[in-house]
């Protein structure tokens, strides 16, 4: 997925320079992982689950699944089998309206698109936005005497739908804003006429040797012709070419450095391609140096999942066996397939588990419990709950303070109040489901789950700084604690 050369390339415009635009967030979340492409001139190799693995101390490596999870590690020049891994874990899904499988809609004169809900967004901000889509594509590609189907990734540029809210003058009596998100929430693409004249226009270039109409189409039954028009035109293919495709929608506004004193960033999809962002660049940077694996005796890797948003159960999400798989393969590459010996690398590995967390809210002062109330700029928050609904515990909430400590960096710490509900992250996941050592940890942000949030630029800076402290010197760190955990 297109982004994440595109978090590479806006580093330096949200951190360092500070520029207007913020481009690292710009692309939709689920057009993350496909930029394979992110590993290249970085000496990140592509490897596939579906082949065997060569692997080699003091090399670096990357694989996804489904092109919406990404795994990507660093081995140590000194590491041996059994030895631990140091991984950060987040997720590249947001809470999105994506549209369903037969989205073709026509109410009142209207083309209106059908979408369906995915997590728990705050449904009433996307009304009124400027709305295009993005997503994965499977097409039909003809060479010769053969056929072939590939996915494809594409975003239309253009606002290209709405959803327009109701006037006033129409809904006087209601209480607040109540949106039915089966029946409100449904964006209109065109007008029926405007779209008639459109289909003409298409049928006569048709005729005349030029654009195949889309009418043609077995798909044309389930989505708007003008709609895999817009698509076709994006990727270059026939409309007949579409098979099928994922799409969701998400705002053209692009994100922002922004606030009377540059201190803020406006954007989508914070909650959380600002974690994932922040641990790959880590990442890259903690091994990037010809020397920086040289001591090095553990493995450095990111674990970026889709679905958190929705539970983590799927073949892609933190849920699925993908980590301790790719735990399993790395320590069986240097082994005789020695079982103990994973057993012992998940005793010695650590987890950070890294989402956003909820900043402090001038204007809800009373959400916050009153010793725990992060502020944005004060540096990553560690998220503690007796339920085990965050998977830290005192050893690791030790551990990742004692490294903020050594390089100057602020932190924070977030507990619930009593009388209020707890958020979960794939932390309590992965720590049942692996064995893993885990600290649950977030930047703070106001705004989660709007389809516009708002986070700090100190702590993009204070959450890479950290998560890169944390690659370099957890060995080190790790043979300091005598205590057996």
């Amino acid at each position: 997925m297109g982004c994440v050369s595109k978090l590479l390339r806006g580093w330096g415009a949200q951190v360092k320079r500070r520029r207007k635009k913020c481009c690292w967030v710009e692309e939709e979340q689920n057009s993350f992982c496909g930029g394979v492409k992110w590993g290249v001139g970085r000496g990140f190799e592509q490897i596939s689950e579906r082949q065997d693995w060569n692997l080699q101390v003091g090399k670096k490596y990357f694989f996804t699944r489904n092109y919406s999870t990404i795994i990507a590690f660093a081995i140590g020049n000194k590491y041996v089998a059994g030895n631990g891994f140091h991984i950060v874990g987040a997720h590249t899904d947001s809470p999105a309206l994506k549209l369903k499988p037969i989205s073709k809609v026509v109410k009142g004169g209207y083309l209106e698109v059908g979408v369906q809900t995915y997590g728990g967004g705050l449904w009433h901000t996307w009304f009124d936005r400027d709305l295009t889509v993005a997503g994965r594509v499977m097409i039909k590609e003809k060479k010769d005497a053969s056929v072939s189907y590939l996915h494809r990734l594409v975003r239309i540029q253009e606002p290209i739908m709405r959803v327009p809210t109701l006037a006033i003058h129409l809904d006087r009596g209601a209480d607040g804003f109540k949106v039915n998100t089966q029946t409100h929430l449904v964006p209109v693409l065109a007008t029926s006429i405007k779209a008639e004249l459109n289909k003409v226009a298409v049928e006569s270039r048709s005729e005349n040797g030029g654009l195949k109409s889309s009418e043609e189409s077995a798909d044309n039954k389930k989505h708007h012709s003008l709609l895999l028009q817009l698509l076709a035109a994006q990727l270059g293919c026939g409309p007949d070419d579409i098979c099928d495709f994922e799409l969701q929608l998400c705002d053209t506004q692009p994100s922002i450095v922004a606030g009377a004193m540059k201190e803020f960033i406006f954007s989508g999809r914070l909650d959380n391609l600002c974690m994932s962002f922040c641990s790959l660049k880590a990442l890259i940077e903690s091994s990037s140096a010809e020397s920086s694996l040289d001591d090095e005796t553990g493995v450095r890797m990111i674990a970026l999942f889709d679905h958190e948003e929705v539970g983590s159960n799927s073949a892609q999400g933190a849920g699925s066996p993908a980590m301790f798989d790719a735990l399993s393969r790395i320590t069986n590459s240097f082994s005789s397939l020695d079982y103990k010996l994973l057993q012992k690398a998940v005793q010695r590995s650590f987890l950070v588990s890294a989402d956003m967390a909820h900043a402090l809210h001038p204007n809800y002062m009373d959400k916050h419990e009153e010793n725990h109330q992060p502020k944005l700029h004060g540096g990553f928050v560690i998220k503690h709950n007796a339920n085990q609904r965050y998977a830290t515990n005192s050893v690791t909430s030790f551990i990742f303070r004692e490294i903020a400590e050594r390089h100057n960096l602020p932190i924070q710490d977030f507990v619930v109040r009593n009388d209020a509900g707890c958020g979960s992250t794939i932390g309590p996941i992965l720590a049942s489901g692996v064995g893993i050592r885990t600290v649950d940890v977030g930047a703070p942000q106001l705004s989660m789950h709007s389809i516009r949030e708002m986070c700090g630029v100190d702590d993009v800076r204070h959450s890479y700084e950290h998560l890169k402290a944390y690659f370099e010197e957890f060995s080190k760190l790790d043979t300091e604690i005598t205590v057996d955990i």
